[in-house]
């Protein structure tokens, strides 16, 4: 297996170095990023037919074990977390560093958090406020180089699933999605989420369980960019430039959020 311990080391050497090494020995990021599309998707298809593929313990295995088996196809390092730390923030507020070793107590506390709840007996705005908290510290632990965004979506389909509802994602805006993702971060040189601005979101997104209701695979997925995960950047690498929010964006709902707090944007994506 090839070692994976420098940021270089995921990509190609020149003249290939804008595409991430693959399964597939495509060189080409973009025609990659269309083929990881398929495949993942095709995974997920797999796993919502057959919920028993992967155990349901919402914890660090349960997500490794997902995104091992959606990028299984693609990816030597499906299912193992990334070995370098990650920039993520947005102007406003700041950037902070996301710690490789900072993953597994991220997870460790949605797991507390899954395993402390009730699920079954919530309704819409406390669900949406149970599910946005352990959100939060999924995306926040941001545990692999690429497929955090769909790894996490499937996860949090399991921990409703403990629920009436299921989560319909293509009732959010990909702006929306990836501005309330990102200001869920915990504020500089704090450990703590601040899950505001997802509350609404989840609450939109729950809809009522029923015998037929199947989750979906995420259509947005198929605009990425293979290089980047939902914000983070090498360490070192320019922050301010991509990570401005454009005008004219659709803003998200607007919830419990705390004064001051803006939204960003990080492009067509729903969160990698």
């Amino acid at each position: 297996m090839t070692d994976f311990d420098t940021w270089e080391s995921y990509f190609y050497p020149p003249p290939d170095h804008a595409t991430m090494r693959n399964l597939l020995g495509e060189r080409d990021p973009a025609v990659l990023a269309q083929k990881e599309y398929g495949r993942t998707a095709w995974r997920q298809r797999q796993l919502n037919a057959d919920p028993s593929l992967v155990a349901h313990t919402y914890d660090a295995e349960h997500l490794r074990t997902i995104h091992r088996h959606l990028f299984q196809d693609v990816y030597e390092w499906a299912g193992e977390y990334r070995t370098q730390n990650m920039s993520k923030g947005n102007a406003m507020r700041g950037f902070a560093d996301v710690y490789s070793g900072e993953i597994d107590r991220y997870l460790a506390d949605a797991q507390r958090l899954v395993q402390q709840t009730d699920w079954g007996r919530l309704d819409r705005e406390q669900f949406g406020a149970a599910a946005a908290n352990v959100f939060a510290h999924v995306n926040q632990a941001h545990p692999f180089r690429e497929g955090n965004g769909r790894s996490s979506k499937v996860f949090m389909e399991h921990v409703a699933q403990q629920s009436r509802f299921t989560l319909d994602y293509a009732r959010v805006s990909p702006q929306v999605w990836n501005q309330a993702s990102e200001f869920s971060a915990p504020d500089l040189g704090r450990y703590e989420v601040v899950p505001d601005s997802l509350v609404p979101v989840f609450g939109h997104i729950a809809v009522e369980r029923t015998p037929t209701a199947t989750p979906g695979v995420d259509p947005a997925a198929l605009a990425r960019s293979p290089l980047s995960a939902s914000y983070p950047k090498a360490p070192g690498s320019s922050k301010d430039s991509d990570r401005s929010a454009p005008t004219g964006q659709q803003s998200p709902p607007r919830g419990a959020g705390r004064p001051g707090r803006g939204y960003g944007t990080n492009g067509p994506g729903v969160g990698r």
